[in-house]
């Protein structure tokens, strides 16, 4: 349980997490997918109706490494970034967070808890969100997709250790609130403790990985810590 383990630090999956966005998920997945397929990566190893941007880029990724065109994969990341920029910055300006975040997010600070952000969205994205939705002075640390190499993004447990360094603390001593398994499996792979939130997946959804703490939404985290 949240309460049996001593933390001392608390981050945050921004999407759908911390704060409501407005992204084109399937848009997204679709960028990836069709400039994979221009690239030359078969249509049949990613899905555009069961996939994700995140299990394309990784599907496409591991099929240019395997077929001798590792070369490549960093300008075709590139391009699919900008793609997936775009769409990100659309709605940007809709962003909110949710009701009672920043009155959690003060809370934790009043309590000696560092807090930070971890994001697979653009850093350019990230800082317009937060910002828009007045809770980015309040953070100690961001960290997004583009401010290290893509394979150290969510799912990598290497992502959460770079928002440990940035928070000074060490992966143990964080619990990590996201939405969905590559939250969950960034957490887990990093030692890092985890709470899933239910605005995206629903209590079924979150028992397919076990054990796992859930909590309404982050503002619950004032009745826990």
């Amino acid at each position: 349980m949240l309460r049996s383990r001593k933390y001392l630090a608390v981050g945050f999956d921004m999407d759908s997490t911390l704060l409501r966005t407005d992204v084109d998920y399937s848009e997204l997945t679709k960028v990836v997918f069709t400039e994979m397929a221009k690239a030359g990566v078969p249509e049949s190893i990613m899905s555009v109706a069961e996939g994700t941007s995140r299990s394309n880029l990784d599907a496409g990724i591991k099929y240019l490494e395997r077929n001798g065109r590792a070369g490549d994969v960093d300008r075709i990341v590139k391009k699919i970034n900008g793609g997936v920029k775009a769409i990100e910055m659309r709605n940007v300006m809709t962003a909110t967070p949710y009701e009672g975040a920043e009155m959690m997010l003060m809370h934790l600070k009043g309590k000696g808890y560092k807090v930070g952000v971890l994001t697979r969205g653009s850093r350019e994205y990230a800082v317009k969100a937060l910002t828009v939705s007045g809770v980015i002075d309040i953070l100690d640390a961001l960290v997004c997709k583009d401010d290290f190499p893509e394979n150290e993004s969510k799912p990598s447990p290497a992502a959460m250790r770079h928002l440990a360094d940035a928070l000074g603390v060490t992966a143990a001593d964080i619990l990590y609130l996201g939405d969905n398994k590559f939250d969950y499996f960034c957490a887990r792979d990093s030692g890092a403790g985890f709470a899933g939130v239910l605005t995206r997946y629903t209590k079924k959804d979150w028992e397919t990985f076990g054990n796992v703490d859930v909590i309404n939404t982050v503002t619950d985290l004032m009745k826990i810590l």
